[in-house]
């Protein structure tokens, strides 16, 4: 599901269907570079017990390095039952940031092997501590993931989607391209909403996301900001790639 109820249904100002990434594809991309959550395990009592952990990830599913000592350690051996929250703080408003909480049964690695090496390559602070007697890796298999992208973007990530997706190629340059294109390209902006969008008389268009597949736009109308997402003709990996394609829009969008 990508859109809250409203009780005067609007016209999207870009189709539905333009080409973006999967909510797995999403996800994953949020995933990158992180390396904290809240775990959430299950107390003796049943309450649910959150607590802050570091983690990795080792072919889709979270690696632990915990103690005994914890409390949420010893909450997992006697309840697997786990869920980790991982979670986005980039915007100013806190419903804005992108949210994803996975869920399933933690098993402690006897022989850890690559989750190991995948924890302690994000942890390399961890190695000092990995074989204390009272520390071991534990993973979670998990079973069930929600995506949360911010408002009306939210979905649960079926496991084929999950287990296919790639975090997206762009995503450590997309700050930088969508703030150049804010500060130094606005007419562009601009130019793409009134050419791509039904919104033709747009005084203003911010652009708020990019990716591999294309980019988003805040575009004003009359009734206030609305969302509009416009595709690249190909898909690009790397900012020089973003660049070309967004110049490309550009010159066809003042021609139309």
């Amino acid at each position: 599901m990508d859109a809250h109820a409203r009780t005067t249904p609007e016209e999207p100002l870009t189709p539905a269907d333009t080409r973006a990434p999967t909510h797995g594809e999403r996800a994953r991309t949020l995933l990158l570079g992180k390396t904290t959550g809240a775990l959430s395990t299950v107390s003796p009592a049943g309450y649910p017990h959150g607590s802050f952990v570091t983690f990795a990830l080792h072919e889709g599913d979270p690696v632990f390095l915990v103690s005994t000592l914890a409390t949420h350690t010893k909450h997992l051996m006697k309840n697997p039952r786990a869920s980790l929250l991982v979670f986005e703080d980039e915007h100013a408003d806190p419903l804005a940031n992108g949210r994803v909480t996975l869920l399933g049964d933690a098993r402690r690695l006897e022989d850890p092997g690559p989750a190991r090496d995948a924890f302690l390559a994000a942890h390399p602070q961890a190695a000092y501590y990995a074989d204390f007697g009272d520390f071991s890796f534990w993973s979670l298999a998990v079973a069930e993931r929600r995506y949360i992208g911010g408002y009306g973007r939210m979905s649960w990530v079926p496991l084929e989607d999950w287990k296919g997706a790639e975090p997206d190629p762009l995503a450590e340059h997309a700050a930088g391209i969508v703030s150049h294109m804010n500060e130094d390209h606005a007419d562009a902006c601009v130019a793409y909403a009134r050419a791509f969008t039904r919104a033709k008389e747009a005084p203003e268009a911010t652009m708020v996301g990019v990716d591999r597949y294309g980019f988003e736009l805040s575009v004003a109308t009359e009734k206030g900001p609305r969302p509009a997402r416009i595709a690249f003709d190909d898909e690009v990996t790397t900012p020089v790639e973003a660049r070309k394609a967004l110049v490309a829009l550009v010159h066809r969008a003042r021609q139309s």
